[in-house]
């Protein structure tokens, strides 16, 4: 199989989501998210950055909303549009090819849970035309939109009380705090996610509260990999296995 050959990979709890090496493929990083978002009594979500889909489709085993995927790129667009025919779930997942910075919160609002796997990286100095850059470069890099957009935007989509959960890199954490407080979301929960015992967290999960008062709960870490290389094993139920999708 070359890079450019779109390929059909299972995701936990045995959905299967299509891909191409090429454009894009989901990570740990959505998976985690969708685990760790509070979805039980949701009616209704919208999951910003949606890739390829993962998290939108890992939702749908943990609540019947009705849930809307905003995706940029049109070559993601298509493939998660696959994957939910594939797995029949078209009449609860919508795919919405459009940038979420055109998302009007009186059309396309208040919902009940956002979710985001929203770039890491803070776009380069020279800041190339968004027709210029690859797929990858527009998942990974704040390319079409900053961690302040999309958090605004967040804000402005959930109704109040309403849940925002994002995953990003733990050394943005400050800013992303400082993002959520500044458009009135709450973070409330926090866990941080580590590669091996000894190391440290490469990822964070964040959940807030639309005009939440303060307070926050840090949850026990995960921490993925044994010494040995072999998956700890309760990571390994929860997560890899799906035990966390019925949580």
């Amino acid at each position: 199989m070359t890079k450019t050959e779109e390929r059909a990979d299972y995701l936990p709890g045995g959905m299967i989501i299509h891909q191409r090496p090429d454009v894009f493929t989901y990570s740990m990083d959505a998976v985690l998210l969708a685990m760790f978002a509070d979805a039980a009594r949701a009616e209704s979500v919208i999951d910003l950055c949606a890739g390829t889909g993962a998290i939108p489709l890992l939702l749908a085993s943990k609540t019947q909303a009705a849930i809307r995927a905003v995706e940029l790129q049109p070559k993601l667009c298509r493939l998660m549009e696959r994957s939910i025919s594939t797995n029949g779930l078209q009449e609860q997942i919508r795919v919405e090819e459009r940038d979420l910075l055109t998302l009007n919160p009186a059309v396309d609002g208040p919902v009940d849970l956002v979710t985001c796997n929203p770039p890491y990286f803070a776009a380069p100095k020279m800041r190339q035309p968004l027709e210029e850059a690859g797929a990858k470069q527009i998942a990974r890099h704040e390319v079409a939109c900053s961690l302040q957009e999309v958090t605004a935007k967040a804000a402005a989509l959930v109704r109040p009380k309403g849940k925002a959960a994002f995953v990003h890199r733990p050394e943005r954490m400050a800013e992303l705090f400082a993002a959520m407080q500044q458009v009135n979301l709450e973070p409330k929960r926090v866990q941080l996610i580590h590669p091996k015992p000894g190391r440290d967290a490469n990822i964070l999960l964040v959940e807030a509260v639309k005009d939440g008062a303060p307070g926050m709960k840090v949850e026990h870490p995960w921490t993925v990999y044994q010494e040995n290389g072999e998956y700890e094993p309760a990571f390994y139920k929860y997560v890899l296995k799906g035990e966390g999708l019925h949580a």
